[in-house]
């Protein structure tokens, strides 16, 4: 029997600052595939809810590939790969960067570019609890409703470091577009290098490599068939439209086309792309 559920939603309104949304899957019956899972402004927080993920690739080459029951991946440069057999099934929880303090006790950087088992933060029990109570929910909305009641019980208070309002300040200005190191410094009352190395020590990311990756995300979020390049380019600002490629094959490790024609319908490639600018900011 094919099976092939895709949902999306928000996160509670006590979530909204860690939590950019969900997205759940499942197909049975389905063509077995090789998936890219690209760098994006978000960390990913994964449970399965009956076959493990298999990871082929990390966005590092020296992790050993294997499966995961759960997986929590940092902000990433390189894009890892994921396979299955026809069937897979599970949630995924866009983390904020900046919610990483509040929800998992340390910053995003410890994450970067890293895979790892999400009991070594959250504890097997945790982690056992929610997969658990995925699976044995009625429904995707009962299923998110899961998740708001686990990650609100993770909420703490530690006291945010000196500066993280200034890097909060900086990163939403990336994502709105940004502007040069030097101007968004400026308007932190900081040197250029102290923000980046601020940035990168919260982040793990450089600002001027962060606001690449928040332009490729929105620029593979609008690729779809039929969509011009060169115009998706100019849309995105991209310089043209050879830039847009170069930053997919860096990113992507292919061109846009090899992209779309590989991934478009995927579902966590489809969690991307369905996901509106409302839900994302």
């Amino acid at each position: 029997m094919l099976v092939d559920e895709y949902a999306q939603a928000r996160p509670t309104s006590a979530l909204r600052g860690h939590v950019a949304f969900y997205s759940g899957y499942r197909q049975r019956g389905v063509p077995p595939g090789r998936h890219r899972g690209l760098p994006s402004p978000y960390l990913t927080l994964i449970f399965t809810m009956d076959e493990p993920l298999v990871i082929a690739e990390h966005p590092d080459r020296r992790q050993a590939p294997g499966p995961f029951e759960a997986l929590l991946g940092g902000l990433h440069r390189r894009p890892a790969t994921i396979t299955h057999d026809g069937r897979q099934s599970g949630v995924q929880v866009a983390l904020q960067p900046l919610g990483c303090r509040a929800l998992l006790g340390l910053p995003a950087a410890e994450l970067a570019e890293l895979d790892v088992d999400p009991a070594a933060l959250l504890g097997e029990a945790f982690v056992a609890e929610v997969r658990e109570r995925l699976c044995t929910a009625p429904g995707w909305p009962a299923r998110f409703a899961v998740l708001d009641t686990a990650l609100t019980g993770l909420l703490g208070a530690a006291p945010a470091p000196a500066g993280l309002d200034r890097v909060a300040h900086v990163w939403g200005r990336l994502r709105r577009g940004g502007g040069s190191i030097d101007d968004l410094a400026g308007e932190v009352g900081w040197s250029a290098r102290h923000l980046t190395d601020r940035f990168r020590a919260e982040l793990g990311l450089r600002p001027k490599e962060a606001a690449r990756i928040v332009r490729f995300d929105r620029a593979r979020r609008a690729l779809r068939p039929g969509v011009r390049l060169a115009d998706l380019a100019a849309e995105q600002g991209y310089a043209d439209q050879s830039h847009l490629v170069r930053d997919f094959q860096a990113f992507a490790g292919c061109a846009p086309s090899r992209w779309l024609s590989d991934e478009f319908g995927f579902v966590q490639a489809a969690a991307a792309a369905d996901a509106d600018d409302e839900v994302h900011d």
